[in-house]
């Protein structure tokens, strides 16, 4: 599986990076065919304070690729609420998978 993880106004730290590892082992877990995986942690310049930190994930599984982006006032709280749609993404795509394999072989007996 290749990893990028890059920021846009902002550093990523190795704690941040760390952080984004840690939550993509979920991801991984439920679906072990994942290719490749594209972070992208920006900070917007908006005045109002809410939703400024976004977090945005381009993932690219054995079939389909996967896109989910978050928006929040805390980066951390961005990239908890990405995951939970990637993962939500995954658990689809992979159920979608099996499903179709078993009508398939339905219509072979």
């Amino acid at each position: 599986m290749n990893l990028t993880i890059s920021g846009h106004h902002l550093e990523v730290t190795p704690a941040l990076r760390s952080y984004v590892t840690g939550k993509l082992d979920r991801i991984t877990r439920h679906f072990d065919q994942v290719v490749d995986v594209k972070v992208l942690l920006t900070v917007d310049n908006k005045k109002e304070k809410d939703k400024r930190q976004r977090a945005e994930c381009n993932i690219h599984v054995k079939g389909s690729d996967l896109f989910a982006e978050s928006a929040h006032e805390d980066l951390y709280a961005a990239v908890d609420e990405l995951m939970d749609k990637l993962d939500r993404q995954v658990v689809k795509h992979k159920d979608k998978l099996q499903n179709h394999d078993r009508a398939a072989a339905k219509h072979l007996m």
